[in-house]
């Protein structure tokens, strides 16, 4: 009898994580960082979607095709429920990689997303992956993958194969994959307390072991317990990726294009005298310890003209989804706390601070008297969206046309919250993806549905529905066992919600 699994954990499911560089429409902005050609997206496919929710969040919210497929069938059961409730009509299947690649239904894909996946497959897999990425992915078309990387897991490596070794020897059996990842990490820190030589001689890994101890353990298992685990260096990912005919771009994430965050001014000069740019990302990586890489790859990267790259820049929407008294000017990176210049960001945020649509172009505009230089101006926008701070737009016409889909989704997601709040993003059809909406929040929009318009009533009506799950509220890491002391905490925070985060929400087309 063949193992269904291939010996990747099945007996829990996975989290119901969003996960925003999934969403095709980021790629733009670091795609213009580095002045490259980035397509338009009209159809996309994520590979080992786990439950759903970004692949179904980007369908409702965005005109993309959406494909997909996660060999778990309850999650694939889950995620194909999300797409018959938003009509969004993605197309999400329960098939192994393999049985998914054969298919003769699916068109070509713009975009291809792999998330989570590569580091924890077989070979065989990734095989399979590579051949559908050259065989699937249109010339000029997006790769989206990332994985987790060498040099930032040597040291952690051996540990790692020690707690999945205590997982399948000396794990209770019979009790469930959780509690043998509890008695994984009780065993991790109980090894750390004899002192180790090679804790010794690896000091960090203490460390790494009491920050994985407060992890979600869904998400542990998944990490730790499976038969296939393999970090890799960026050039190897280049090598497996060669077949495909696929070149690298550039960070999904957009904290790692600014070099100010990442490097010393040494580093930095050590840097531009490498010719070789996968050989200086190899480099980078020593630099900055990197643990998980998420990387754009393009199947025929083209650079933009000059004239194309400038106007480009300027058309490209923002939007401030973060409330502006909020925002903090310190940003950290793997140099530590670093400030950022008031007389750029102050006035940039004092703009956004309605929360209107703009382009960077009107932007800079509005601020050309205040002497800030569109280097700056740019690099800023870069640093707010990595943030979480600004959020990118696409046009008015697709918001439009998917605003009903995503609202229908969005109504189904609010109403889970009152069982769970394990889905803590909801659909935004301005940004064509996921806003961050905690379980609070949703109660509170799910009683504004309702017709209560005063935060008070939403704040009874949340304190209702925890109380029908046998919940209580926490203040301040404790748990409140007072009805009246409760319902004080939860309205105060219904009214920093109404005041903060609903005229964002409002914006984004989400309330």
């Amino acid at each position: 009898m063949s193992d269904w699994t291939a010996g990747y954990v099945a007996d829990i499911g996975y989290t119901y994580g969003y996960y925003e560089e999934l969403n095709p429409l980021r790629a733009r902005l670091a795609f213009l960082n580095q002045g490259f050609v980035c397509p338009e997206f009209k159809t996309a496919c994520e590979l080992g979607f786990g439950q759903g929710i970004s692949a179904n969040i980007h369908a409702a919210a965005s005109a993309v095709r959406w494909y997909g497929t996660d060999f778990n069938p309850s999650q694939a059961g889950f995620a194909k429920e999300l797409a018959e409730m938003s009509g969004a009509g993605a197309e999400l299947f329960d098939e192994s990689f393999d049985e998914f690649a054969e298919r003769k239904d699916l068109p070509d894909f713009d975009f291809i997303g792999v998330h989570g996946i590569w580091s924890w497959i077989s070979d065989a897999n990734r095989k399979v992956i590579v051949d559908f990425v050259r065989r699937k992915l249109k010339v000029g078309g997006v790769l989206y993958i990332s994985y987790n990387t060498l040099p930032g897991w040597a040291a952690f490596a051996p540990m790692r194969h020690l707690m999945a070794e205590h997982a399948g020897i000396i794990g209770t059996p019979g009790k469930g994959i959780v509690t043998r990842v509890d008695e994984a990490m009780e065993f991790a820190d109980s090894l750390m307390e004899t002192k180790p030589l090679f804790a010794r001689a690896n000091p960090l890994v203490g460390d790494k072991v009491k920050k994985l101890k407060t992890r979600n353990r869904h998400y542990l298992a998944h990490e730790f317990l499976n038969r296939d685990w393999h970090p890799m260096h960026v050039a190897t990912m280049a090598e497996w990726l060669q077949p495909a005919k696929l070149g690298f771009a550039c960070s999904a994430h957009y904290m790692d294009h600014i070099d100010t965050l990442n490097f010393t001014a040494e580093q930095h000069r050590f840097l531009k005298e490498i010719p070789d740019r996968m050989f200086r990302e190899s480099v980078r990586d020593y630099m900055v310890n990197q643990q998980f890489r998420r990387d754009y790859w393009v199947k025929g990267v083209r650079t933009l003209s000059p004239v194309e790259h400038a106007e480009a820049l300027r058309e490209h929407k923002i939007l401030l989804i973060s409330h502006r008294p909020d925002i903090s000017l310190k940003i950290t990176g793997p140099l530590g706390e670093a400030n950022m210049s008031e007389s750029v960001y102050t006035p940039l945020l004092d703009l956004l601070a309605d929360h209107q649509v703009r382009t960077i172009g009107q932007v800079e505009t509005a601020l050309s008297g205040k002497g800030i230089e569109f280097a700056k101006l740019f690099q800023a926008v870069m640093i707010l969206d990595g943030a979480g701070h600004l959020g990118a737009v696409q046009s008015e016409k697709v918001a439009s046309k998917v605003k009903q889909q995503s609202a229908k989704l969005n109504q189904y997601l609010v109403g889970k919250s009152r069982d769970s709040g394990e889905i803590e993003h909801l659909t935004s059809p301005v940004t064509g993806g996921g806003i961050a909406v905690n379980k609070f929040q949703q109660l509170f929009l799910l009683a504004l549905s309702q017709g209560k318009k005063q935060p008070a009533e939403w704040a009874e009506f949340a304190c209702d529905a925890l109380a029908k799950q046998g919940q209580k509220v926490v203040k301040e890491g404790k748990a409140l066992d007072n009805a009246k002391e409760s319902l004080a905490e939860v309205k105060r925070q219904a009214e920093t919600f109404a005041a903060k985060r609903l005229p964002i929400l409002k914006a984004l087309q989400i309330a």
